[in-house]
């Protein structure tokens, strides 16, 4: 759908030079997703792997986040590949509802009620980020604070639209549950994509 360099606003690399690949399709169908015109695979152009990988090769960021949409309904093999090609670490940012291809630095799995994610690769994950939007998201984050492995990370992010609702209610939370960190998405809070 879209690549671009930007900053990692959110969960364990926030604040972080990235360069974002965001891959379109997506049958996870989250009613408050911020790139809803990610769904539909279709409404894009297609672009090769030869594509993608100039665009890394010529970006100064350290790693690359692929995003989407949601990724992992596709074949990420040869996508990581010309990543790691280029001396770059691989992100990916997954629902978790998909096996994982392809060979991830890090793996970021934010968890939906719409479409529940593997428990294979939950245990892989190196940060688990559950968005909340409402009081009742909190008891379902807990569910996956021991669904990782002995490193994984766990946030805590508010949703966009009604952070200053939730917020409260997260810190509070995040006082009982001190395993769980504060993810902001900071890159909306400055105005980037």
């Amino acid at each position: 759908m879209e690549s671009f360099l930007s900053i990692q606003g959110e969960g364990g690399h926030q604040g972080k030079t990235a360069h974002f690949i965001r891959l379109a399709g997506c049958d996870v169908g989250c009613p408050w997703c911020d790139v809803p015109e990610s769904w539909e695979a279709a409404d894009h152009e297609s672009r090769t792997i030869l594509d993608l990988s100039k665009e890394v090769q010529e970006s100064p960021a350290p790693f690359v986040v692929v995003t989407g949409g949601e990724p992992a309904m596709h074949n990420l093999t040869y996508l990581t590949e010309a990543i790691h090609e280029h001396k770059r670490k691989s992100h990916i940012e997954t629902s978790g509802a998909y096996p994982l291809s392809g060979r991830w630095d890090w793996i970021c799995v934010s968890p939906k009620r719409f479409k529940k994610p593997l428990d294979s690769v939950l245990v892989k994950a190196h940060e688990i980020k559950v968005v909340i939007a409402h009081r009742n998201d909190l008891r379902w984050a807990q569910k996956f604070a021991e669904a990782g492995n002995e490193t994984t990370r766990y946030f805590l992010q508010p949703e966009w639209s009604v952070v200053d609702e939730v917020m409260p209610q997260i810190l509070s939370f995040m006082n009982e549950h001190p395993k769980w960190e504060l993810s902001l998405q900071i890159h909306k809070y400055i105005g980037l994509p």
